[in-house]
């Protein structure tokens, strides 16, 4: 009996030993597959999300600006044709 609670202890062992090696090797998989997800956007034409929206919100506040004065420009068109 004393014999098989051995056996039983060695395969414990073994199957922690296991599981800890696949945690350790998920580890490192995540790691270079992050790795080269960066390397591959550093690479490309390719911005942060929020480089995107500073940009966007510039962009947008441009477009309003630009809106403004052809609406003035308009109306000093409309003035000058009087």
């Amino acid at each position: 009996m004393q014999s098989q609670n051995r056996i039983f202890d060695d395969i414990a062992k073994v199957a922690g030993g296991a599981l800890s090696a696949l945690g350790g090797l998920k580890q490192e998989i995540e790691a270079a597959v992050r790795d080269r997800v960066e390397r591959f956007m550093a690479e490309g034409n390719f911005v942060r999300r929020e480089e995107f929206d500073v940009v966007q919100a510039m962009a947008s506040a441009a477009r309003a600006e630009q809106e403004k004065l052809a609406a003035r420009v308009a109306e000093l068109e409309k003035l000058l044709k009087k």
